[in-house]
């Protein structure tokens, strides 16, 4: 099967490999159509389904897939937050959550003065390409869960939803 991935981010890109290993997987460039740090649940969630529709449609594949990051404010500080959307060519979109984690309140203040969360990640660890690689979910999980791995669950939710949904339908 042919699958269109709305990121060339290699932490989204492997979480993707690692649940659709046998498929063609096509990472691309497209849009969000939100802000480069989504500040809520809404946003994030409007991203990951604007990517996977561009990715489908540029790509003409079976389906596309979006991962979005951003963060959410509550009453007990910043978080984590991370959406999927799997699009179909027969206009159904597939959506899951993953993950939550708090933020320090050194980067949400960061966050909040309008830097995206990947360039304070970096500034405070003074590490490159944090948002590729580990992720603030590796730093402030000290390892034990990585970004890809955080992603990895909201495509496994995907997957499985979209199977039900093949076998509901009689697709594929």
């Amino acid at each position: 099967m042919k699958v269109a991935i709305g990121t060339t981010n290699k932490a989204k890109v492997k979480s993707i490999q690692l649940i659709f290993p046998d498929d063609s997987l096509i990472p691309l460039q497209v849009s969000s159509g939100v802000s480069a740090q989504p500040l809520t649940d809404e946003e994030t969630f409007r991203g990951a389904k604007n990517r996977a529709v561009a990715a489908l449609k540029q790509a003409n594949s079976q389906i596309g897939i979006g991962l979005e990051g951003g963060v959410v404010e509550t009453n007990e500080g910043m978080y984590l937050c991370n959406w999927g959307a799997l699009a179909t060519r027969e206009g159904k979109i597939i959506t899951a959550g993953g993950a939550r984690i708090h933020l320090p309140d050194d980067i949400a203040n960061g966050i909040k003065s309008g830097e995206e969360l990947s360039k304070v990640m970096e500034d405070y660890t003074n590490l490159y390409d944090v948002r590729s690689n580990q992720g603030a979910v590796g730093i402030f999980t000290d390892g034990y869960v990585d970004r890809s791995e955080m992603f990895y669950h909201v495509v496994k939710l995907l997957k499985g939803q979209y199977s039900y949904y093949c076998k509901m339908n009689s697709i594929l």
